[in-house]
């Protein structure tokens, strides 16, 4: 009996018993079970026992699990959902569970999605029978239209995952329209940062075989008569257009980023000099631009040191001269240092999320002056990261790849800093001991990172919420004690205790505990 707190008995439904491998390929997963992400060990058994172990097993090479087996984000497949809704011409299709598919649904168009998300339904018999698998072929045969899409993306979640819905068995293109089918369960896939990578790595796969097959059409906006390096990871969107500025006096183009917002911007992202790894997780992807013969760079301009370490490293992987290099970080490194001086961080801060760019971060605010003894990252160490990992340990911070929400919290709870940056719950926990706290998604990935832009571009945010610890220890004294123990709930006065009755209650629980350790002597 596992000592995890659950709200009914969902986590105990029996998926699948062990069977032989006579009976493995019939496995017997039903939709209406009350399954999900906390069942995710049933599932991935049932998903083996389905023939997806392949998959299975590349995910777990590509994102090697951390000490817990369960997202602690947001359902991985938001990831991947929202890079195919941020595509031109790309029409989105899910199959999962219908609660699955109305939190995604809902959380897209929270973020901004402005168009429908396809959802195939199924039950029990549609399931377990394969009539699931011919109703998804039927949909992407209606949605296959040339004059509306350059492609469908189909994407299975955690039931159909574990059922064994063959998504490999659809035709790779109807009517001149690419078909991408790809597995996104919670139990294979750690963050839905990582989740992004599936569908990119997806993508590539397949521009790269066209592109081998022959001619491709170009992108919209045409392509460079310079070497290119193309950007691999979303960020803000000054930041490709620092990092081409910077580029620029090597003799060098920023190239299409990667998560793409179009098809076309896949084939000129391969047909580049270099990928910058600026998040370092996407290991699908990468695995794709090496098969295409591109090499592949870590870390990210980012501070003084970050952009004269990654510059000379980007002229390396296009054998360019020292005095080319120079000439980039003479044009931009004294820049860098004078915005660092003129916008600095005077303060101790916690940084922890899961977007990838954590150590990014925190290596620029350490530039610009503020102590930072641990950084947590959701996401896992690669050798993309290992620069910046070496560059942060060498001055005194704790870095946690694959971090747990738990290692988060310890950690806040352990310094006590004067600011957290962190995921919802970590700011939640940390505003409630009175610690200013900034959520890490929102309020600093939304911020340009790169270059001179990126040097100034966190102090004013950062020195404002450190700046309010006084309204934030009169909030917690005004709330001390609402909310919590006797006072939970709405009150209009004082709530009634009765500690008599407490303690009665409490030998009996005892009393019945003393009960069931003694017959399990017997």
């Amino acid at each position: 009996m596992s000592d995890e707190v659950t709200y009914d008995t969902a986590a105990e439904v029996e998926v699948l018993k062990d069977v032989g491998p006579s009976e493995a390929a019939a496995p017997e997963v039903s939709a209406d079970q009350g399954l999900g992400c906390h069942s995710g060990s049933e599932l991935e058994k049932a998903a083996r026992a389905a023939g997806s172990s392949e998959i299975l097993d590349q995910y777990a090479r590509d994102y090697p699990k951390g000490p817990h087996d369960k997202p602690q984000s947001m359902c991985p497949a938001f990831g991947s959902l929202r890079v195919g809704l941020r595509m031109k011409r790309v029409a989105t299709v899910l199959s999962g569970s219908a609660c699955c598919v109305y939190g995604l649904t809902f959380v897209s168009h929270f973020y901004g999605a402005r168009r429908s998300v396809g959802y195939v339904p199924f039950n029990s018999e549609s399931l377990v029978t394969g009539k699931l698998f011919e109703d998804i072929r039927d949909a992407v045969h209606e949605l296959a239209d040339p004059d509306l899409y350059d492609a469908v993306v189909v994407t299975n979640l955690c039931v159909p995952t574990a059922s064994g819905v063959p998504l490999r068995l659809l035709p790779d293109e109807i009517n001149g329209v690419r078909i991408v089918g790809i597995d996104v369960p919670g139990f294979g896939i750690p963050t839905h940062a990582e989740a992004k990578d599936v569908l990119a790595g997806a993508m590539l796969n397949y521009a790269r075989k066209e592109i081998k097959a022959g001619p491709v059409p170009a992108p919209v906006g045409g392509t460079s008569d310079l070497p290119t390096v193309t950007l691999l990871g979303e960020m803000f969107p000054a930041d490709p257009m620092m990092i081409g500025a910077m580029l620029a006096p090597m003799g060098l183009a920023a190239g299409p980023v990667v998560p793409t917002r179009e098809w076309r911007e896949l084939y000129a992202a391969l047909d580049c000099g270099a990928v910058a790894a600026i998040h370092p997780f996407y290991t699908a992807a990468v695995r794709e631009f090496e098969a295409a013969g591109r090499k592949v760079v870590g870390s990210a301009p980012v501070g003084h040191d970050g952009t004269a370490a990654w510059l000379a490293a980007i002229g390396d992987a296009f054998a360019l001269s020292p005095e080319k290099i120079a000439a980039a970080q003479n044009a931009f490194l004294p820049a860098i240092k004078g915005a660092l001086a003129a916008n600095p961080i005077n303060g101790t801060i916690t940084l922890s999320g899961y977007e990838g760019s954590e150590l990014l971060v925190a290596r620029l605010l350490i530039e610009s002056g503020a102590h930072i003894p641990y950084v947590g990252t959701a996401c896992a160490k690669s050798p993309w990261s290992a620069e910046d990992a070496e560059w942060l340990r060498a001055r005194g911070v704790t870095v946690k790849f694959r971090a747990s929400l738990e290692d988060d919290c310890a950690a806040m709870e352990g310094v006590k800093p004067d600011l957290a940056i962190g995921t919802t719950p970590v700011v939640q926990k940390a505003k409630a001991q009175g610690i200013p706290a900034l959520y890490f998604t929102n309020l600093i990935s939304a911020r340009p990172l790169m270059g001179p832009a990126g040097a100034g571009s966190l102090a004013e945010v950062v020195n404002a919420a450190m700046a309010n610890k006084g309204r934030m220890d009169k909030m917690r004294d005004f709330f001390e004690g609402v909310g919590a123990g006797d006072t939970a709930g709405v009150w209009e006065g004082a709530p009634n205790l009765r500690p008599e009755y407490r303690a009665l209650n409490l030998k009996k629980i005892e009393k019945k505990a003393r009960a069931a350790k003694a017959e399990q002597m017997i």
